[in-house]
């Protein structure tokens, strides 16, 4: 049986967000077009589905070291901030972008809230990523 361990996450996360465009649960909002992804960052994302890409790669990070939570998640997609000759600062990932996505893939039926732990997989989340990984293993 073929997971998400056994395909590149690159690939991975380009099948599974465009089967998260075409549900109806996970949405880009409005202001997503204007927001900065992290304090780190100078300008707002130029993809134009970088939603659905971030939502893809969050699906796919919960399925590996999940239950996880808001705060880690902030840190996993954190960025290095320039300050010019001082030394650089690590800054988290804004959070308000992986609470919505979060939730829109909560309403999707892929993930859960575990109670003081973060969220986890549910079962039809890991079929969804699995069959995707098959997928993405044939080719």
């Amino acid at each position: 049986m073929v997971t998400v361990y056994d395909v590149r996450a690159d690939e991975l996360i380009e099948v599974v967000k465009e089967e998260l465009e075409d549900m109806e649960e996970v949405e880009q909002p409005e202001w997503s077009q204007f927001v900065k992804t992290s304090a780190a960052k100078e300008r707002p994302p130029e993809q134009e589905d970088w939603w659905y890409r971030r939502a893809a790669s969050l699906l796919r990070k919960i399925y590996m070291k999940g239950p996880v939570g808001v705060n880690r998640l902030r840190r996993e997609y954190s960025d290095r901030r320039d300050r010019d000759s001082a030394p650089d600062h690590s800054r988290p990932a804004g959070g308000k972008i992986i609470r919505v996505a979060l939730q829109q893939l909560e309403d999707a039926g892929l993930v859960e809230k575990e109670e003081s732990e973060g969220r986890k997989m549910t079962s039809e989340g890991q079929s969804f990523l699995d069959d995707l990984s098959k997928q993405v293993k044939e080719g």
